[in-house]
This record gives C-alpha cells, structure tokens and sequence, in this order.
C-alpha cells in the first residue's frame, strides 16, 4: 500500500520537479498536483506534463492532498503556511525540502490546525541548476533524506514519510531539528559562503581582470564558481534562517584560517602537511562511503 495517495508540491524548481518526476517513476498512481508563484513556471510544467493539475496558488493545490511538500525558498514558508492552513484535509503530513530544519517550526507549527502533522525533511541532494526544466527523476537515488520530526510527532505519520522517501530511492536518517542545521552549517553552508566569498574575491581583485579570472580558471576555482551557481533566493534564506548554526560554524572557520595564516607566514610546514593530510583522509572517506567517485575530475566527461 502507497504511502500517500494525493501530493501537493509547492514550489517547482529543481527539487520540486525532479519530486514529481520521482514519484511518477516510482509510485505511478498517485496523484499529483503542485503549483508555483510564477505563472512562467506554471506554464512549463503544464507543457511539460509533469502533474494532474497546476492550480493557480497553494491553496488550491493542497486540496484533498494527504502529504503537502513545500519546496519554497525558506522564508516564503510563512506567507504560504497562512495561505494553506484553511485548505488542508484532516490528518494530512506537511514536509518541506529546505536545507534548515527549525525555521519550519518556527514558520509553521502555528499556524497549520489542530491534526495536521508538521514533519519537516530535507533529502541532501541538489545541482546548481534551478527551474522546472532542471529537475530528474533519479536526483534522490542513493543520497539521503533527513528527517527532523518533532518530539511528540505522530509515529504513523512519520513512518509513513519515511516509507515515501525510501520509495524514492533515498537513505533516510531521524534527527532533531538543530543538531541538523549545525551539521548542514558545516558540511553544506558555509562551503557554499566560502565559494561565494571567493569567486567574489576573485573577481574584485585590483590587478586582476574579469577575463583572466574567467580564462585561467583552475579546477579549484572552477569547482568554487559551480557551488557559487546555486539559486541565490534559497541560498540567501538559508544563511538568514540558520544563521545561529552558521555564524557558530564560520567562527570556528574564521579561527582555523587565522591558524593555516600563521603557518604560511611562519613557515611551519609541518602544521600545513598535517591539516591537509587531515583533508585528504575526508576525501577519501567520502568516496569510501559512496558520497562521490573517485574518477579523475569528479568524474566529468566532457567529450572525446
């Protein structure tokens, strides 16, 4: 027995769209309808077939729906929450995508009614593209999905969460809301701060043109500017909504920086080879755990 039988996706982007791609792969028969605040974006995903419906706002599309996802840019979850509170079905599950987990409760928790089930997820797992052209049935395969339920959160409902996403193909993990955004601070945030900082950087560089930059862009740097590509909207939310996890993060960034400083200036080559050794083992652990391939450029294949 399905899980759900009718989901409302609010928000198609990348996540969105590779959602209903997924579960039109994996669970053909339920039913699906979503929506999006640009009517642009409504109107391709109405060309592209990707759901039964495309209502014109959240709160028609959350209609009869037994699982409601948003996958809104974090801080549209108030706005939205407001809109879809009156319109929602007696015991329906409300979950999210977004990469911080205690903003949900602190945009949602009250506001839905009594019998809605607020359990927030985030499947870790995204590209640098955005829209609903951009999404693929097979982007949650193999990545995992955290769920952050809360403390007296209905075990049914959450089982059944947990089962949608195991049907999508993704690893799922229970974990409370803050210890989550302090490991997404770390393992996800700030590399994307860094990677914006430093295309930033590089492109500001007094003696340093724009088409250098561009021209002799080194793997590092490349790989920098591929993360600072993300959508700018959802990454601006995040920084502001998991800011307490992030500036603890950075903190400690900021002091290990200072540290690799001193090193490089006093010449102590043997605390830089220890750190990057350090570095290395990461990597190498990542690969071990399926995380990513150990092929020679991250695996690109750009042509023969």
């Amino acid at each position: 027995m399905l899980p759900f039988q009718r989901v409302a996706i609010i928000g198609m982007g990348l996540i969105g769209s590779s959602l209903a791609r997924a579960i039109r792969v994996r669970m053909p028969t339920v039913g699906l309808v979503g929506t999006d605040a640009d009517a642009a974006v409504r109107a391709r995903v109405t060309e592209l077939g990707l759901l039964d419906d495309v209502p014109d706002s959240a709160g028609a599309a959350v209609v009869d729906a037994d699982l409601v996802i948003l996958a809104v840019p974090l801080g549209a979850f108030a706005a939205i929450g407001a809109e879809i509170a009156g319109e929602l079905a007696p015991g329906v599950v409300v979950s999210d995508v977004g990469s911080a987990k205690q903003i949900v409760f602190d945009s949602l928790a009250d506001l839905l009614p009594q019998g809605a089930h607020l359990i927030p997820a985030h499947p870790v797992a995204g590209t640098e593209r955005s829209g609903p052209d951009a999404g693929f049935p097979t982007l949650f395969e193999g990545r995992w999905c955290i769920i952050t339920p809360p403390a007296d959160a209905d075990e049914t409902a959450v089982a059944r969460l947990t089962d949608f996403w195991t049907r999508l193909g993704s690893k799922v993990e229970v974990m409370e809301a803050c210890h989550h955004d302090l490991v997404l601070a770390a393992t996800s945030h700030i590399p994307h701060l860094i990677a914006y900082s430093i295309v930033g950087t590089a492109a500001d560089l007094e003696g340093v043109t724009r088409g250098e930059v561009i021209k002799y862009s080194a793997g590092g740097f490349r790989d920098f500017t591929r993360i600072a590509a993300s959508d700018p909207t959802m990454w601006r939310d995040v920084f502001l909504t998991n800011k307490d996890a992030v500036l603890e993060v950075l903190g400690r960034v900021s002091e290990d920086l200072a540290a690799l400083q001193r090193a490089i200036r006093w010449g102590e080559g043997d605390a830089l080879f220890q750190r990057f050794s350090q570095s290395r083992d990461i990597r190498r652990a990542i690969v071990e755990a399926g995380q990513d391939t150990a092929e020679p450029d991250f695996g690109r294949h750009t042509g023969d």
